[in-house]
């Protein structure tokens, strides 16, 4: 059927529905499995509904479903990708048809990374306004059967729910019920998906005309007060970000401010400015919702990507809270789930370009520029995937070292740690530096490394200790530990800790001699891992009744 598999190629793809009566005859569907997302939602610290201002993003790109609605992959080449996940708190897909299920390769690299996803529901001009009069106006039984099938959906395909946006006047009677409506939804995806969430869109108004507000307020108070959040529109000014604070009172942080990164209409900041409008959104204590971020790459084009995309969130990053990873095992080749070809230990296998978001990797953090320090995306070379992560700076005249946060963490440590590292140091003298890892952990005053005799340490920083074969109960996990080949380097490492908690992964890099000069380095990252010794050694779990479905023989 060509709504699940491409025409040309029969690969399985991504779909959306168009109108009432698809989404009402929507029933799951053996040919859809390809589209259920595999990857659960990783838990992250502090949780989603904390007190603090959020950051949403909104994806919308040409109308959606482009080369990342195949599900297995494409050759495209110079793709767009999202990478830094540890900055913003919800993913939104947005297109234009009625019912946008998020292409599952989005969802999964999303989860991977501890953000959840939210589809589109959305109704707009002459055809919307007879859309919502069928399933608004006609009463309990018609908006509960989508509210019913939207939910239904969410679960199914293993999204966290949705974004509502109505763009057309409504009827009195269609009016009346969209409050309720918008309760029932929310509370078939609260019980349907774990974590799920409904978003309301700053649109129509209590008495059913269509005008954006900008703000939150008496018009529009209904819908908020409804489900979990309100989007606003983006031609705000700093007196509605104000009333906007007043009225939301605790919610504060349930409204997320529209910014426009294409900078359409009156608005504050956007494109390389968008900082000004989320310093003034941060100052009243509000969410931001970045709406189409995917400017960096239409604007200003495929060429730099990479490199503007960083520039880009680097300079919003000090107004976007991170989270904190709160789970082990932890391991990341650093892949943005493209290339322009595939390595395999270290080798080039010569396969040509590639996107699939779901081989996107754990993302670290991506601290722009610390002064002398860059951390790029390395597309030329890397040990596992497309890419590696590129470490470029210098150590100052006098100092040893530089270290490099790559991972913030939030969790109890383990009574022993194993570390692996792969790395590749480039430039004229790579024998110049030492490359190694550094855990910190959070200050309790009860927290030893090894034995109750040895002290803490004063500022929470333990340096693994190498070890230069695995132990011999994890050989083969741990090959890592003397596998290094093309040029790249491995180390393993140990740590025991007592009492403590995990806050942070940094790599340090080194100079071997004590110098005047300023010395540059650049070092590439194949590969981090951090383990729970005990879980590692542990059997795992096995594995029964394995089934293989939509087998294609060529």
């Amino acid at each position: 059927p060509a709504r699940y598999f491409d025409t040309k190629t029969t690969e399985p793809i991504s779909f959306f529905l168009s109108g009432l009566e698809e989404l009402l005859a929507w029933q799951p569907n053996s040919n859809d499995e390809f589209n259920v997302s595999a990857v659960p939602l990783a838990k992250r610290q502090p949780p989603l509904r904390s007190r603090r201002p959020r950051t949403l993003v909104c994806h919308d790109m040409r109308g959606g479903y482009l080369e990342d609605r195949f599900i297995q992959g494409s050759a495209t080449r110079n793709p767009y990708v999202f990478y830094h996940w540890r900055y913003i708190d919800v993913f939104v897909y947005f297109s234009h048809h009625t019912v946008t299920i998020p292409p599952v390769v989005w969802t999964n690299a999303a989860h991977r990374n501890s953000v959840p996803v939210l589809g589109t529901f959305i109704t707009e001009w002459t055809d919307g306004e007879k859309l919502c009069e069928a399933f608004l106006a006609a009463g309990e039984e018609a908006y509960g059967a989508v509210a019913e099938q939207l939910a239904r959906i969410a679960q199914h395909y293993r999204f966290d729910g949705w974004l509502i946006n109505i763009e057309n006047t409504l009827s009195a009677a269609a009016v009346g019920n969209l409050p309720l409506f918008l309760r029932d939804l929310t509370a078939r995806v609260h019980s349907a998906v774990p974590g799920g969430l409904v978003i309301w869109y700053d649109s129509v108004l209590q008495n059913g005309t269509l005008k954006w507000q900008n703000e939150l307020n008496d018009e529009n108070r209904v819908f908020f007060d409804a489900c979990d959040g309100l989007f606003t529109n983006y031609n705000w000014k700093e007196e509605q970000l104000e009333r906007t604070q007043r009225l939301a009172g605790p919610r504060l942080n349930d409204v997320y401010v529209g910014v426009d990164v294409f900078a359409r209409g009156d608005v504050i900041g956007g494109g390389f400015d968008t900082d000004k409008s989320l310093r003034l959104i941060r100052q009243y204590g509000l969410s931001a919702a970045i709406f189409a971020p995917g400017w960096v790459y239409e604007h200003l084009g495929k060429e730099n990507f990479l490199q503007n995309e960083n520039r880009f969130w680097g300079s919003l990053a000090e107004y976007l809270p991170t989270h904190s990873i709160c789970t082990l095992p932890l391991t990341t080749s650093f892949s943005l789930g493209m290339g322009t070809s595939t390595f395999l230990d270290g080798k080039d296998e010569d396969s040509g370009p590639w996107y699939d978001l779901s081989a996107q990797d754990i993302q670290p953090l991506y601290p722009e520029q610390q002064g002398t320090l860059s951390t790029s995306c390395c597309l030329q070379d890397a040990w596992c995937g497309g890419s590696s992560l590129q470490l470029q700076g210098t150590i100052p005249p006098g100092e040893e070292r530089v270290a490099v946060r790559l991972f913030s963490l939030q969790m109890p440590a383990p009574p022993k740690l194993f570390l692996t590292l792969l790395y590749k140091l480039e430039g004229p003298q790579p024998d110049d530096f030492t490359v190694a890892l550094e855990v910190t952990t959070w200050d309790s005053g009860i927290c030893f490394e090894g034995n109750p005799t040895s002290l803490p340490e004063p500022n929470g920083r333990y340096y693994p200790r190498f070890l230069p074969a695995p132990p011999p109960g994890l050989a083969k996990l741990l090959a890592a530990c003397h596998r290094g080949s093309h040029g790249w380097t491995s180390r393993c490492y140990e740590l025991e800790l007592q009492d403590c908690s995990l806050r942070d992964v940094s790599v340090i890099v080194s100079r071997q001699q004590p110098s005047l000069q300023e010395t540059s380095f650049t070092c590439l990252l194949g590969e981090v891992r951090v383990l729970d010794t005990a879980s590692v050694a542990a059997s795992p779990a096995q594995v029964y009744g394995v089934t293989a479905s939509q087998l294609w023989w060529q």
